[in-house]
């Protein structure tokens, strides 16, 4: 399994951050009319239970934006995709369609409140990802964003550099119609949803539509 490990400047921060690592073996298509389904009923509940005041407040990515902000990042203008995902829907704006592993991303992140790191583990370099801040010129390409600042941004580095902050995932390590192999990183700050309730719907989510097999979940922490 990938490895994670945790530099002091994350840890100083966010003393009770872990990591949900996923690791499965997947097939990626088009979003099927299921689980699009299953997402449009889970935003309609967001719509319902939050108006905008509320969605910082939500405890996952209340702790996301307060680990933002002690590394130095403004969380009004780098949004973690979590929270992004919540307002787009209470402002009454549709989520786009794509690829099956991005929507169920989508919906285990609008329901949990965490930030989730999506990744082909094909792509990745090496067998080590570090989790640190982001540097001032570090060159990161956002999907769909082009170049993102990511100086003082959580992110996960593998061997050749950024492929993950809360805000964006990068261009190179993204999930297409061709992964098979998926890591997934649900990014725990502060916890909202269950750990365990995490896990287990995280779990049916990738077996009922991604036909996952060979599923490897650990919870890695400072502790």
């Amino acid at each position: 399994m990938m490895k994670i490990l945790f530099d002091s400047e994350i840890l100083s921060v966010a003393p009770q951050f872990k990591v949900i690592k996923v690791e499965a073996t997947v097939e990626n298509n088009l979003t099927s009319d299921a689980l699009w389904q299953e997402l449009l009923a889970e935003s309609e509940k967001i719509r319902a239970a939050y108006d905008m005041p509320m969605i910082n407040k939500r405890p996952g990515i209340a702790a996301t934006r307060q680990a933002y902000k002690a590394l130095g990042k403004e969380p009004n203008r780098y949004r973690s995709s979590s929270e992004a995902l919540c307002r787009r829907l209470v402002k009454g704006m549709e989520l786009y369609r794509t690829l099956t592993l991005i929507d169920l991303i989508n919906l285990l992140s609008v329901r949990s409140g965490y930030s989730i790191g999506g990744f082909d583990a094909e792509k990745i370099s090496g067998d080590t990802l570090r989790l640190g801040a982001g540097r001032e010129g570090e060159r990161f390409e956002a999907i769909g964003r082009g170049l993102l600042n990511i100086a003082s941004l959580p992110i996960y580095r593998d061997g050749i550099g950024g492929i993950g902050t809360p805000t964006s995932d990068e261009e190179r390590t993204k999930l297409t119609l061709e992964t098979r192999r998926l890591l997934m990183c649900i990014n725990i700050y502060g916890e909202e949803m269950p750990v365990q309730e995490t896990i287990d719907f995280t779990t049916d989510l990738l077996i009922r539509h991604a036909n996952a097999t060979d599923i490897k979940i650990e919870i890695v922490s400072a502790k």
